[in-house]
Parts: C-alpha cells; sequence; structure tokens
C-alpha cells in the first residue's frame, strides 16, 4: 500500500463553491428629521412666516409616519389572526413536545486508501417500518466533489444537514440522486451495495437520504487489504460531517501508519486543526493547525509529519475551526494488522468499550485526561455473569492532559467481553476518552488488529450494514445496569432473502456474544438491526471475521442509536410577537 502523502488532496478546486456577504450597517445613512419651534430673528420680516411654514410641513410628515406604521401593524396583526398554527392534535394539548420522524439524514465516509491489492465496498440500508411513502424519499452514496453551483437561498430551519448538492452532483435524476451516484437506494429494508473508488487519489464520499428513506439509514465501508503492508480488514460505519472528532490508540512509533482522513462535503472550505497528546501532554506543532480542506475535497494527513518523534500511544482531537467535515482516523501496523480507529463517544467520566472476542490475543488500553484533572479510573470487564475486575488490571491512573497506556494480555481468558472505565471515586468524576488495540492471531501466528471505543448506547434502535453469510458476523450484547431484552433483525439479503428476528435476553451486567442471525435465502449480504425491548440501556457490536489468505482478518463497529426521530415543540398562537 502506498503511504498517503501529508495533505494530499483529490477533487475539488479550492474556494468552489463559496459565496460572498455584504456586510450591513446597522449605523446607516438613515436620518431623522426634527421640526424647530425656535423662531430665528434675522432682520427679516418673512424669517418668523417661513419658519411656522416649516413647522407645519414636519408635523405632516410624522403624521403620515405613524399613520403608515400602524397600518402595517394592523396588516401583521391581521394575517396572524387569520392564519394560525395548525391545530395539535389531542394528546398534544398539554404542550408536552411530540416525535416525527428525520426527513433528511446525511452521513460522510473517508478515503478509501487500500493499495494495489485492496479493495472497497460501500453498503448502505435503510430499516423498514419508519413510515411514509418510499417513493417520496431518496437514498444515494456518491464521491466527495465540489457542488456545481454556489447556495443561493438562505439555510434551512434544520442546519445540521448539508444540502443536498454537497455531496457532488453536476446533475440529479428524478429521485434527486446524482446521476453520478456510485449507489442509490431503492426502498426501505434492502440494502444496496457498490465498490467505492479505486485509486491512490480516491475520494471520500458523502451519502444522503430524505424522506421515508431518511429514518436510520446506515452506511458501512468495509476494506480488504492483502498485501504486507496495511494487511487486513477495515472497516467502519459513515459518521455525519461535525466540527469535533475524538480519537485514541493512534502511534507513530515502530512500523505504524496512521493517518487522518477529512473530506469536506459541504459548500464551503473548512479550517481544520489536529491536536495530538501523548504521555506527555499536547504535542504542539503549527504544521497541525489551519488546514483548509477546499469544499468537495479530501486530504490524508500522516501522523508522523504533524508529530515530533515517534510516540507509542496517542489520543487525537480534529477540530473544525469553521466549516465541518468528516474525520476519520486509520492505524496500520506493518503486517500485523490494520483497520479505522473509530471516533469515541464525548468525554465522559464513565466510558464504555463493547465487543472483545473470546479469542482477544493481547488488549491494549489507551485513555486520555483532560488538562483540568487528572483521573483515576477502575478498569471492569463485563463476563456472561456480570461485571468483574481483571486480575492484575484493576485500575488505571491518567494524568491531566496525558495519555496513559497499559497491556492487558489476554484479558478476556476465553470468554466474550465488554470493558469499562469508571471513577474509582464517585465523588471525583472526571471526563475522558478511551480506545482500546485487540489483536487475533492464527495458528500459523499471522494475525490482524482492530480498535474499540467508548460508545453510547443502542437506544430504541441501531444497525450495522455489510455483514456476511456464512458465519462470519459476530454481534456483542452488553447490559451496562439491569437485565434487558433486545431484538436482532437480520434484513433480507442485497440479492434476495426473506428477514429474521430473535429476541435475546441479557443479565444486569453481562455480555452476550452470538453468531449474527441471518435471512432466510440469503442471497449477497445484509444488514443487522438491535432494538431495545425492555430493560436497561444495552451497548453493542458487531465483529466481521473473515480468513484471508491464512489471515483471520477482522474488524468490529459499535452501533449507535440511529436517532430516526427528532422531538417538535407545540407552537401556540400568539400576536404579541410581533411587538417583541
Amino acid at each position: 500500500m502506498k503511504k498517503p502523502a501529508f495533505s494530499k488532496k483529490s477533487k475539488g478546486p479550492a474556494g468552489a463553491g463559496a459565496t460572498d456577504e455584504a456586510a450591513f450597517d446597522p449605523a446607516g445613512p438613515t436620518r431623522t428629521s426634527r421640526t424647530s419651534r425656535t423662531t430665528r430673528s434675522s432682520g427679516s420680516s418673512g424669517s418668523s412666516g417661513s419658519s411656522g411654514s416649516s413647522g407645519s410641513s414636519g408635523g405632516t410628515k410624522t403624521t403620515q409616519s405613524l399613520l403608515a406604521a400602524a397600518a402595517v401593524l394592523a396588516v401583521v396583526f391581521g394575517v396572524a389572526w387569520q392564519r394560525p398554527p395548525a391545530t395539535p392534535a389531542a394528546a398534544d394539548q398539554g404542550g408536552a413536545a411530540t416525535s416525527a420522524q428525520v426527513e433528511r439524514t446525511a452521513a460522510v465516509c473517508p478515503q478509501p486508501l487500500q493499495g494495489l491489492t485492496g479493495s472497497t465496498v460501500i453498503t448502505a440500508y435503510t430499516p423498514p417500518g419508519s413510515g411514509g411513502d418510499a417513493a417520496a424519499g431518496a437514498g444515494w452514496v456518491a464521491d466527495a466533489a465540489a457542488p456545481a453551483t454556489a447556495p443561493t437561498a438562505a439555510p434551512s430551519a434544520a442546519p445540521s444537514a448539508p444540502a443536498p448538492a454537497a455531496t457532488g452532483a453536476p446533475a440529479a435524476d428524478k429521485g434527486g440522486a446524482p446521476a453520478d451516484a456510485r449507489l442509490t437506494l431503492a426502498k426501505p429494508g434492502t440494502p444496496v451495495v457498490a465498490p467505492a473508488a479505486n485509486s491512490d487519489n480516491a475520494p471520500g464520499a458523502g451519502a444522503v437520504a430524505t424522506g421515508a428513506l431518511a429514518p436510520g439509514f446506515t452506511v458501512t465501508q468495509t476494506t480488504t487489504v492483502t498485501e504486507q503492508r496495511g494487511l487486513g480488514l477495515s472497516g467502519l460505519t459513515c459518521a455525519p460531517a461535525g466540527t469535533g472528532f475524538w480519537f485514541a490508540g493512534a502511534s507513530t512509533a515502530g512500523d505504524r501508519t496512521d493517518y487522518v482522513s477529512l473530506v469536506n462535503t459541504e459548500a464551503t472550505a473548512a479550517v481544520v486543526d489536529i491536536k495530538l497528546y501523548g504521555d506527555k501532554g499536547l504535542i504542539d506543532n503549527d504544521a497541525a493547525n489551519g488546514i483548509t480542506v477546499a469544499p468537495g475535497s479530501s486530504q490524508s494527513v500522516l501522523l508522523p509529519t504533524i508529530s515530533k518523534g515517534q510516540v507509542a500511544d496517542l489520543a487525537v482531537h480534529v477540530v473544525a475551526r469553521s466549516g465541518r467535515v468528516g474525520a476519520a482516523l486509520h492505524a496500520a501496523d506493518g503486517s500485523k494488522g490494520a483497520d479505522w480507529v473509530p471516533s469515541s463517544a464525548a468525554p465522559a467520566a464513565t466510558q464504555v468499550l463493547p465487543g472483545l472476542p473470546a479469542d482477544t490475543a493481547a488488549a491494549r488500553l489507551v485513555v486520555w485526561a483532560p488538562p483540568e484533572d487528572d483521573a483515576d479510573l477502575k478498569i471492569e470487564l463485563s463476563g456472561k455473569n456480570g461485571w468483574f475486575t481483571p486480575a492484575g488490571n484493576e485500575s488505571i491512573h491518567v494524568k491531566a492532559g496525558m495519555v496513559a497506556a497499559v497491556d492487558l494480555g489476554k484479558v478476556t481468558r476465553d470468554e466474550v467481553a465488554g470493558l469499562r472505565l469508571s471513577p474509582s471515586d464517585d465523588k471525583h468524576p472526571t471526563p475522558v476518552v478511551a480506545g482500546l488495540r485487540i489483536d487475533r492471531a492464527g495458528s500459523n501466528g499471522k494475525s490482524d488488529a482492530a480498535w474499540l471505543t467508548g460508545t453510547a448506547p443502542v437506544g430504541a434502535r441501531a444497525t450495522v450494514a455489510d455483514n456476511r453469510g456464512g458465519g462470519p458476523s459476530t454481534l456483542f450484547l452488553t447490559s451496562t445496569g439491569e437485565a434487558a431484552t433486545v431484538r436482532v433483525t437480520a434484513s433480507a439479503g442485497t440479492g434476495g432473502g426473506t428477514p429474521t428476528s430473535k429476541e435475546v435476553q441479557l443479565p444486569a451486567g453481562g455480555t452476550v456474544a452470538l453468531p449474527a442471525p441471518e435471512p432466510t435465502g440469503l442471497n449477497g449480504s445484509f444488514a443487522l438491526t438491535v432494538e431495545t425491548v425492555s430493560g436497561g440501556p444495552v451497548v453493542a457490536a458487531r465483529m466481521l471475521a473473515i480468513t484471508t489468505k491464512d489471515v483471520p482478518m477482522f474488524t468490529v463497529q459499535a452501533l449507535r442509536d440511529d436517532h430516526s426521530s427528532v422531538k417538535v415543540p407545540r407552537a401556540a398562537q400568539d400576536q404579541g410577537v410581533v411587538l417583541r
């Protein structure tokens, strides 16, 4: 695999899609005329009359202005009275917010840098049962490129959703998808798969779903590399563009080749800072600040080019000081394995990392603490019967603003598990970011690596796409509190099949691993959806394991709440708003 060059760019000229904004001066040229009541003596008999005439004229203008203002207010009040807001449903008369399905979902996939022997596939899926007419929506994945034209309209009421043109389409078909989209999603319940761009300059991709295809829209990107450098299976769930991303477990030591992928699918340029933290704190480097990512462009930034010397364990904070980007971190450890390091949940006093396989050969925990305070944390594992403390690895101390790491070895001892970090003293909680590298080895000594991270519960529903038939997909479910019941559904396949579901019982604090249920008559790959039926919060992860050329390749993705519905506040009529 070729090493990505520092700030390598693909597609999208700088400044494309930018717009100019005219400044408004509130202290502009408007002037107020005043009528003088003072009679000037200039020695002329006409002076007094002239002054009086001026006052009369000024009074008339003032009266006209007041009458005009009153007329405008009358019109505004009349319109507001004649067109009140829609009457809320009876259940909403109490003033509580109601739930509504999201109407647009967008995500960004990183550059599929796979070298000469690699291949990358992208799979998109929307769970069924969200309601609405599928014909009224569209879903697609397209290479990131600058929008064809700069937007001229004001932003919509939902600023978190980028404009559809941001996915880089010179034209769109009747369904709203770009004419050059890599894949289009026709209906909920059936996943679609397609190859990603395949070259050293391959761009990232933008994914958008609207209407009935928006709730729960999920896109998974999976890369297989068979050459020695970068050998392994790399997978991730494409995430929405944002302004801040945390990663723990990167490195610039030994044979590691780690890089940050930045993809801008927005209509305006983004300016990004990449902050690196090691065992001595923040690594200051001007080359890591002020990285401009043009609209529709992709850049890969090698960590050694913005670090100072070799650092064994790093936490990475990507911050967009202007604009928004999709950010992802890829780690490759020579012939020992490679994968995407998933972005962590926001810094929190307790972090839960699901997805440790029973045959874990080695595990290394990396934790970052904020500059404000040290962190003393308990290390616990969730086994089949609940939480317990691993012997010899009961705790970890992290100095303020620094990174600490500990080798856990074969910590699972032939049982599946989830890992939890929590304050040693409940009265001294410190928000942290955590990542865990896990290695699996075959009988021939060949191995692959994957990275886990702190994640949020699956909530009402969470989905992961690109599961393969024949048993390579394993689902890890951890109940972080009281006992819980979840429903696991396997979708139809990309080429056909009948969906199937099953319910799984989880003991309090326990972890259950099960081979992913497969649809009847499966043809192609399929999606897995997890829904919380009852009980406490549940975190989940999916492991995809495929042996290729005698290498036990695998990748692990956490399942996170798809936030397919939003709270809509109740509106009430208030004509007095025009006076505020």
